[in-house]
């Protein structure tokens, strides 16, 4: 079987190791001189910032969901029930991942949120070393994996853009506690040890088991990623030009990734195909792209050097099958299908550092490098504001302190009163924080493609809510759905301040009432 990377002259041979004084663990050294230890200074503030976000952990987003899952696994590690609502139904965000957390939770009696905390740490490590892994693959540079870190995080637009999946640092500040992230980090380990099995001879059947068995992983924490990882894989064997033996293998694997998907326990994986609703929620995926990504056509121009070097390049092929998935999506209006868009973005990223940094020195590597640094530097201040969620606002000088948006504030200040397993009607802001403390909402915060009344239960919450409705429509719903607490706003509707069907408790931020159901 042959072996052709379609990399740049610094790239590995079929088969090779890299060696040289010091050993195998020289390939690994950091790049030298000023531009390596600009490169390494700059990975290094990288993680310490991250590492300050994970001590703050910033509120926004989904945090809230991750949150109730782990605490309904502490308390009901294998039927831990519905997530949001009081209802026994599985759900997709009972992962591997979680299941884990849960179980770590239940057995050192952390708080959720110093759980949290400890997953992001991993998924970082996770991430942050899949990345130089991965790169190491692609190329013997030693400028290259710092560098590809950094393309990762910086290279992306004008415009910041959050998502869960997308690991720009401002998005990534706030999903690293979720399993997005992980899973990330983990596709990045897949990739490489992939590429690795199928350098020269291919790797023994164990090897491409425990591949397929991770595959499953991947897709079984962050589906979406999953898709991700799956379309980086082709890449990597359209690249690879892999043989009968190293084939029969890949299939075997993925026949064990496909058992472990139809085995796992706490929801039905393959049912997903049939979820619906999510279009609407993912169209913004397709707005603003030249604003949000407008960089990452550096790290385009780049494979496309690669593509006349080698149109079977792994990266060039990942991001062509990225780019088909994203465009598709777009067409037919499945705009979920937008979630494949990270496929698009990290090969190019990567594509723009493992050429410049394996480019031979001269006139053409200075500007590549400098158009390069010039592009890293508008990301960085483009994204500005992140340093709020390590530091905090007060310590950013003005001109950043514009770029910052402020997390939200969470809804600590209902537990003195709210207990585990509480129901509380509530609108769908709050609904989206309330059940990480243990309580449930009447209706989910987020879309649930396995709660059969979920349509019911968002019309209980807007007959609450709603300027027409009658008082004792309002009753019946707190009634049915056994509301033992209301948060709410003067603004928001539902009973009037002063009723007798409710007794205020508490306030909170921004004009909040917590009021007890009196029965």
């Amino acid at each position: 079987m042959s072996v052709t990377t379609g990399n740049t002259g610094g790239t590995r041979g079929p088969g090779r190791r890299l060696t040289g004084p010091g050993g195998p663990l020289a390939a690994v050294r950091t790049p030298r001189g000023a531009a390596g230890t600009a490169l390494w200074a700059a990975v290094t503030l990288f993680v310490v910032l991250m590492l300050l976000v994970i001590v703050r952990l910033p509120w926004a987003g989904d945090l809230g969901m991750h949150a109730a899952t782990v605490e309904r696994l502490r308390h009901r590690l294998l039927d831990p029930g519905n997530p949001l609502v009081d209802e026994n139904t599985p759900s997709p965000y009972y992962s591997p991942w979680t299941v884990f957390l849960g179980v770590l939770a239940r057995l050192t009696g952390l708080s959720v949120w110093a759980v949290l905390r400890i997953g992001a740490l991993f998924g970082l490590t996770l991430l942050v070393t899949g990345v130089w892994r991965y790169v190491r693959e692609l190329t013997d540079r030693r400028s290259a994996p710092p560098l590809a870190l950094l393309c990762l995080v910086l290279l992306w637009g004008s415009q910041v853009f959050n998502w869960s999946g997308f690991i720009g640092l401002n998005s990534l500040a706030l999903t690293v506690a979720y399993p997005s992230a992980l899973a990330l980090g983990l596709a990045f380990h897949f990739w490489a040890l992939l590429t690795r099995a199928l350098k020269g001879e291919p790797a023994g059947w164990g090897v491409f088991l425990g591949l397929g068995a991770l595959w499953a992983v991947i897709l079984l924490c962050h589906q979406f990623t999953g898709v991700v990882a799956t379309l980086g894989a082709l890449g990597t064997l359209a690249g690879a030009r892999a043989g009968r033996r190293a084939w029969l293998r890949l299939g075997t694997g993925i026949l064990l990734g496909v058992l472990v998907l139809a085995l796992w326990p706490y929801y039905d994986f393959f049912a997903l195909f049939g979820a619906g609703g999510l279009e609407a929620i993912h169209r913004p995926l397709y707005q603003h792209l030249l604003t949000r990504f407008g960089l990452v056509l550096l790290g385009v121009a780049a494979l496309g050097v690669r593509a006349r070097r080698d149109p079977r390049d792994p990266l060039v092929v990942f991001f062509l099958l990225g780019v088909a998935v994203f465009a598709a999506g777009g067409l037919t209006g499945h705009y979920s299908w937008g979630r494949a868009l990270p496929a698009v973005l990290v090969p190019a990223q990567l594509a723009a550092a493992v050429e410049v940094a394996g480019a031979t020195r001269g006139a053409l590597r200075n500007a590549g490098a400098a158009l390069l640094a010039a592009a890293l530097t508008f990301g960085a201040w483009a994204q500005a504001g992140v340093l709020g969620y390590a530091v905090g606002r007060h310590a950013l000088p003005a001109p950043v302190a514009a770029k910052y948006r402020p997390p939200w504030t969470g809804y600590h200040w209902i537990t003195p009163w709210v207990r585990y397993g509480d129901v509380v009607m509530a609108p769908v802001f709050p609904a989206r924080q309330v059940p990480a403390y243990g309580a449930y909402t009447v209706a989910p915060g987020y879309p649930d493609f396995f709660l059969p009344d979920e349509a019911k239960r968002n019309a209980a919450v807007r007959t609450y809510f709603a300027a027409g409705s009658t008082r004792s429509a309002q009753l019946e719903v707190l009634r049915s759905y056994q509301v033992r607490w209301v948060v709410q706003r003067p603004s928001d509707g539902g009973l009037k301040p002063g009723d007798p069907g409710l007794r205020r408790v508490a306030s909170g931020p921004a004009g909040q009432v917590l009021y007890a159901v009196v029965r």
